[in-house]
């Protein structure tokens, strides 16, 4: 059986005492007063022997005792002996304020017609691949059969579910070993840590399908203007989260209204696509055709050669460079990527699109092998600032 140092709170009218973990606020209960002697009193820290269960820890046995918590130690402030005013006053002069005058601040912040021309010259930067998709909220849950969970506990178990629900098994075992080594700095008896996680454990699963539970009611409410990935993770969670016939009927509930979503989102998918190809947005149009709702689904055909053709298209020894990049970016990710062959290159490829075709080559081989750039994995990107000459 489970040892640990108790320290006695209190003596009630029948006969019971009250006690908590030396030196802690938790765990705490109540013991049967026949298994102490009369010569116990308030204070006295000892060493019991327990037993764990569901709604708390039982004492089984007293094994020995310790002395009485003696008295706090007090310091004794003796001072210096000399006599000094109660109140004393100083005044502090007024820093005088560094750095050049405002005229000359001004003028430093204005550029010369060297550093306005230097700067019309620089490159724009390429701008990340995003989806063109709109996502949808993000899925915000209210805690009610959580809470409901924590408040059935006992009282002196609430407190720990709390710190579970918000940290987790590892991270309220982390807590306990930083709070024990303070114990230790202080010689104070640590708080018992298996106990405490065997509790937790125990707490843990009532818990997960609790939240779970919070998360599918508010997933089901906002069905239609969640993000999807957010309602993909909660029918998922549902294999484990779900054990009762109630939370059953509510996962298989939610399993319906997410296909008939990603139906419906596939459909405005590929109208969009069609959309954008017709008004000659080709970026677009390969950016949305690499973020399908619907996982695995092929686009038409039809659409398939339309974006072929218009990468290929934009894709010409009269192209502007910075198009090249631009184009061959949303190429990147587009189920077309191996398809398109460009009908001309540059004459003189520029280092920044040499580079570019390089950072994507994994993604682009045979494009990239047109300018005799072998797949690399691309570089971690480093954030340095650049540096311009004077």
């Amino acid at each position: 059986m489970p040892r640990m140092e108790i320290e006695l709170t209190s003596k009630q009218s029948d006969g019971t005492w009250t006690w908590r973990a030396a030196g802690a606020k938790l765990p705490k209960g109540s013991l049967d007063g026949s298994l102490l002697s009369d010569t116990y009193s308030i204070g006295d820290i000892i060493r019991v022997e327990t037993e764990q269960f569901v709604d708390g820890i039982s004492v089984i046995s007293v094994l020995s005792s310790r002395e009485k918590k003696s008295s706090p130690e007090l310091l004794e402030v003796v001072g210096s002996g000399k006599e000094e005013p109660l109140v004393t006053t100083s005044l502090n002069k007024k820093k005088q304020r560094r750095g050049k005058p405002r005229s000359q601040k001004e003028g430093r912040n204005q550029r010369s017609p060297k550093n306005r021309e230097r700067a019309s010259q620089k490159k724009p930067r390429r701008a990340r691949t995003l989806s063109p998709i709109s996502t949808g909220k993000r899925l915000k849950q209210k805690h009610i059969h959580r809470d409901a969970v924590i408040a059935s506990l006992p009282d002196e178990a609430q407190f720990l579910a709390k710190e579970l629900s918000q940290k987790g098994i590892s991270g309220l075992r982390s807590m306990i070993e930083e709070q024990n080594k303070v114990a230790a700095s202080s010689n104070e008896p640590p708080i018992p840590s298996e106990l405490l996680l065997k509790i937790a454990e125990q707490i843990q699963p009532q818990l997960r399908t609790a939240d779970w539970r919070d998360r599918a009611e508010a997933a089901l409410k906002g069905m239609q203007s969640i993000d999807l990935r957010d309602l993909r993770s909660v029918v998922v969670a549902s294999d484990a989260a779900a054990k009762d016939s109630e939370t059953r009927d509510l996962a298989e509930e939610l399993k319906k209204g997410l296909t008939s979503r990603i139906e419906a989102e596939h459909t405005k998918w590929l109208s969009g696509i069609e959309e954008a190809l017709k008004e000659d947005r080709i970026v677009r149009a390969l950016r949305m055709s690499s973020y399908p709702p619907k996982a695995g689904a092929p686009l038409p055909e039809e659409i398939l050669t339309s974006l072929t053709e218009g990468a290929n298209a934009n894709l010409t020894k009269e192209t502007y460079q910075d198009r090249w990049i631009t184009v061959l970016d949303a190429l990147s990710l587009s189920p077309v990527r191996e398809r398109v062959v460009p009908e001309s290159l540059p004459e003189n490829p520029e280092k920044e699109l040499l580079d570019a075709i390089t950072e994507l080559s994994m993604k682009i081989p045979s494009i990239a092998a047109l300018f005799g750039i072998k797949p690399t994995q691309p570089p971690k990107k480093s954030r340095s600032r650049e540096k311009t000459s004077a």
